[in-house]
């Protein structure tokens, strides 16, 4: 609200600076639109979903494919990264886990910012790659997938009830980036929470039981998520609509061979230059898909 009065008071002071300027005065000074402010307000109206304020946790799988999917899943997070540097948004590696020839099997990131989860919200899905594999003596084309999650940081106690037999722990060790990095006692921690089959780790911590600590807030967090989208569910079977929520879903094509384009496959944004979207440059594809969901 403080933006929107922000806002008004500004264009105000230009229109009642107007009958005070002369014919000659206007032609010479040009007049204050406030474009871009109007327009980030804009976007500003469309971040009004419950959990949209919140911090978020985005987690990457690669899918099957072996080395060549890995490697795609580690330039998903480069972008990732490399978004949040560029628009500032603060980010902590939670767990990363690499894979056996190249790029990873996994990775967690809390994400923190302003409406960081409403702009991350809609990468939940499958991400699809076609590529010259650099892995391929043959120069073939590849296709390769990735999977995108994306939960909010519930910024209340979360009041769960988790029984320890429910659980299984396993601890080992971390897998750095190598030199100091990389841990040699087995500090990293994977739970299972084995009812509902919901897996977490943590290893940005040196200490085990920090560890433990961060992964059960994310564990936590997680069965929160799942009985929000329970409810939503059973919501949305009660009003007759189909729920959203579809982790299994295609969202995005990721094409560099034999021609270059982006396309979401929800808003219809496209885009021919590539390497700008995989440099973290999202912001007119994230503000793409806001508006397509609000239209809906």
């Amino acid at each position: 609200m403080d933006k929107v009065n922000d806002l008004k008071n500004e264009i105000q002071d230009d229109l009642d600076l107007l009958p005070l300027l002369s014919d000659s005065e206007l032609e010479d000074i040009p007049l204050k639109f406030l474009q871009k402010e109007i327009e980030e307000l804009e976007i500003t109206t469309l971040l009004n979903g419950e959990f949209d304020s919140l911090n978020c946790y985005l987690e990457i799988h690669p899918g099957a494919g072996g080395t060549e999917s890995c490697d795609w899943a580690s330039m998903l997070l480069r972008m990732y990264k490399m978004f949040c540097e560029k628009n500032g948004y603060s980010y902590e590696v939670i767990e990363e886990q690499k894979g056996d020839e190249a790029g990873i099997k996994s990775a967690t990131l809390h994400i923190s910012g302003e409406f960081a989860y409403g702009y991350f919200k809609n990468e939940k899905g499958v991400h699809r790659l076609v590529r010259i594999s650099p892995f391929d003596a043959g120069r073939r084309r590849h296709t390769s997938f990735a999977s995108v999650t994306v939960t909010p940081e519930y910024n209340t106690t979360i009041d769960i009830d988790i029984k320890e037999s429910d659980l299984k722990i396993d601890v080992y060790h971390s897998s750095g980036a190598g030199g100091q990095s990389v841990n040699t006692s087995n500090s990293a921690v994977r739970i299972t929470h084995l009812p509902t089959k919901v897996v977490v780790t943590c290893q940005n911590e040196r200490s085990q039981l920090k560890n433990k600590e961060q992964a059960m807030k994310l564990l936590k967090n997680k069965l929160y998520q799942l009985e929000v989208e329970k409810r939503e569910k059973e919501k949305n079977a009660l009003k007759g609509t189909v729920s959203s929520i579809d982790f299994g879903s295609q969202i995005r094509n990721y094409v560099l061979e034999p021609y270059k384009l982006i396309k979401d496959l929800r808003s219809g944004y496209e885009t021919s230059n590539v390497d700008k979207v995989l440099d973290g440059d999202l912001r007119e594809l994230f503000e793409s898909l806001l508006k397509v969901n609000h239209e809906d």
